[in-house]
């Protein structure tokens, strides 16, 4: 789904995509703790991701754009 624009997701396929990423980044944040994160970097992608899709969320319930 990495190809997939946020622009063309409805508002319930991005609350399930930033669901997705919710759980990976706190599968990331464990790998963190027990010392076994190959790619720090991920992190902050992913947070960045989420913060995209919720942003797209937050406009479509505005009124901001319109829903595909």
């Amino acid at each position: 789904m990495a190809n997939t624009s946020l622009n063309d997701l409805t508002p319930q396929e991005l609350a399930a995509r930033s669901g997705e990423l919710r759980r990976d980044l706190f599968n990331l944040r464990l790998q963190q703790a027990t010392a076994r994160l190959d790619k720090p970097h991920r992190i902050r992608a992913i947070r960045r991701e989420i913060a995209r899709c919720e942003t797209r969320i937050t406009a479509a319930r505005s009124g901001a754009i319109k829903p595909a």
